[in-house]
């Protein structure tokens, strides 16, 4: 065995044992790549326009006054070019593009963008609709409409952009966008937005001793106004946590064209939120337009929107600290600003308590089938929410918070968090559980356990369950009774996420080592991924199966096989930004050999298969979006 190195100067080696038995996963991978090719071609011949728009004659608007639905229409494909990335066919690009154009178009004729973007909503929403426009520039850094766009979106928020005080380093408004900031929750300041699926997450507000309930308001019309000029007032204006994913508009235009002013405010915010958690012992969730924390909420730490207290607590506190602290930690390497995301998981894991399933908060649906199966009566749960009353609203952690932040920082603090959660839970850690929901997540603790080697059979059988998922949604399609010459009502502008038969979850986890990216504005952290060596595109060749069993901080271990007859050539990335330095790889059992940059060729004769042992030096390099192709050059 050799090292050389091609004209992209990328070190090779090569494949010499032979298949004698094809992996049963090997199979099933490959497999489960024709299937979705076969799918999303399905739904979007159901679904979609000639030039790519989604089937929808309704009119939005109704239910927020004119700032909710822009996500759902990007959604229904958030995940179609991380397919294409891991190896989708070559048309699944074009077909991404078409649509990701074809929606903007027609959100653009409803009033909902400006210049490109959503024209001001909060970023729990704006994180999700974002996704596909992420996803495309990964799959396409060169496209030169995708680079205008993405340095344009994030200027919105710089110093000198409409939305963004730079005196004060805040976000100016929890609604925000390319109109700038949005004051309030509708263009009417005493409008209180009355959804039915708010409901069950109670009344925003503390301090309004004599409103209780939404029925009330809803019987009272004069009462109502007034609830929603006191929501105006506390939570309408100044910086919301959740705003930390706006971040991904910046670190998105970084990585594709290596503008420093990008990382440089990235660093700036984040370094605020920050600072306002220093002193406190959870990071709070808002900040008045001078930076003060509690500034209209009475001096709170809670209350603020999409923050501890109202609607879901956790979940968007999580994921936003999260992207913030991941975005900038890969921009500038600094370490420290990881502490701003793991303090909401420790904050309520301090909290938790063992409780039954008929305790079971809000955002349970997910749990329902592990519960289902425990032999326990009580788990560990955690709270969710904080408010006059302090913790509340008890469930399971996510799983996908305390997984996504371990295997970005790979530290043994992370890992003793999820080792915790493990030795609390009264559920079985291996199972499979096949289902899935709109982020298309769920899974982390299988995984996380197949890692550990605790699993071994988790490639099987989280191939079969994604394929099952693909199976249930495409059946949903052939029977969906909605009139596809008219589309869903503006009530059910969630009808198509809940039907897109494209799942991504078990090929991130098993090809690239990964975890499904975070669904509120997140950037695909992707441990390994590949490309064509021969045809300059992104993802596995034909017939070429890829299995992550290890991604331990010293070594990372990936197997390739090739179960075609023809030759094939893959390049091996570490990182979805080339950001690890690969020291060394060996074949097999061979011996090691130097590598020293991002990536390794791997040449895989017809009927071959290898196992490579890295060894990596994590985020050693300068993120970038560019091919090896370009880098090359």
């Amino acid at each position: 065995m050799t090292t050389t190195a091609d004209a992209a100067h990328v070190p090779h080696v090569r494949a010499t044992r032979r298949v004698t038995a094809v992996p049963r996963w090997a199979a099933l991978e490959r497999e489960l790549f024709a299937v979705q090719d076969k799918a999303w071609r399905v739904f979007a011949d159901r679904y979609t326009e000639r030039d790519g728009r989604l089937v929808f004659r309704g009119a939005l608007g109704e239910g927020l006054d004119g700032r909710d639905g822009v996500d759902d229409f990007y959604e229904p494909f958030f995940n179609w070019p991380t397919l294409y990335l891991l190896g989708g066919s070559a048309d699944l690009l074009t077909a991404a593009r078409r649509h990701w154009h074809g929606v903007s178009e027609q959100l653009t004729e409803m009033g909902m963008l400006e210049s490109g973007l959503e024209r001001g909503y909060d970023w729990f929403h704006q994180g999700e609709g974002l996704l596909l426009f992420y996803g495309l520039c990964l799959a396409d850094p060169g496209d030169a409409q995708l680079r205008e766009m993405a340095g344009r979106f994030a200027d919105l928020y710089l110093p000198g952009g409409p939305n963004y005080d730079a005196e004060h380093r805040v976000i100016r408004a929890p609604h925000n966008g390319s109109a700038g900031p949005r004051w309030g929750f509708s263009d009417h300041d005493t409008y209180f937005p009355w959804s039915l699926a708010l409901r069950p997450y109670g009344l925003p507000l503390d301090g309004i001793d004599d409103v209780t309930s939404f029925d009330e308001l809803a019987a009272s019309p004069e009462r109502a106004r007034a609830y929603g000029r006191a929501m105006w007032d506390r939570m309408g204006r100044g910086d919301t946590l959740v705003n930390l994913a706006a971040t991904g508009l910046a670190t998105n235009a970084y990585l594709l064209g290596g503008d420093r002013r990008y990382a440089d405010w990235v660093a700036e915010y984040v370094g605020a939120w920050r600072e306002r958690l220093a002193g406190h012992d959870v990071v709070p969730d808002n900040a008045g337009l001078h930076g003060e924390v509690g500034e209209y909420l009475d001096g709170r730490w809670y209350g603020g929107h999409y923050g501890w207290s109202w609607p879901h607590g956790l979940s968007p506190v999580g994921s936003a600290t999260l992207v913030g602290a991941s975005n900038a930690t890969l921009l500038t390497g600094d370490r420290s600003f990881l502490d701003l995301a793991r303090n909401p998981l420790d904050a309520v894991l301090r909290r938790a308590e063992h409780r039954s399933a008929d305790e079971m908060g809000t955002l349970g649906e997910r749990w329902e089938p592990h519960l289902r199966a425990m032999a326990d009566e009580r788990t560990l749960m955690v709270p969710q929410r904080h408010n006059d009353s302090g913790w509340f609203d008890f469930t399971i952690m996510p799983g996908q918070l305390p997984l996504s932040l371990w295997h970005f920082s790979r530290d043994a603090v992370d890992r003793e968090r999820i080792e915790q959660l493990r030795a609390g839970s009264s559920w079985d850690w291996t199972a499979v559980h096949t289902q899935r929901i709109k982020d298309e997540a769920g899974h982390e603790e299988p995984w996380y356990e197949f890692l550990q080697g605790r699993n071994p059979d988790f490639p099987e059988r989280m191939l079969l369950s994604a394929m099952a998922s693909c199976a249930e949604r495409m059946e949903a399609i052939e029977n969906d009774p909605v009139d596809p010459t008219v589309g869903p009502d503006a009530l059910d502008i969630h009808h198509w996420q809940h039907l897109n038969p494209v799942v991504t979850e078990a090929l991130l986890q098993l090809t690239t080592g990964s975890p499904q990216v975070l669904y509120n504005g997140g950037l695909a952290q992707l441990h390994l991924r590949y490309h064509h060596a021969l045809d300059p595109r992104p993802g596995l060749p034909p017939d070429v199966a890829a299995l992550v069993s290890d991604i331990r901080p010293d070594h990372t271990v990936v197997e390739l096989v090739n179960l075609g007859a023809t030759d094939r050539s893959v390049i091996v990335q570490a990182g979805s930004f080339a950001e690890h330095l690969v020291r060394t790889v060996r074949v097999d059992d061979g011996p090691a050999q130097n590598v020293g940059g991002p990536y390794c060729r791997v040449d895989l004769p017809g009927a071959t298969r290898v196992r490579l042992t890295l060894t990596m030096a994590l985020r050693a390099g300068r993120p970038t979006y560019r091919s090896p192709w370009e880098v090359a050059r």
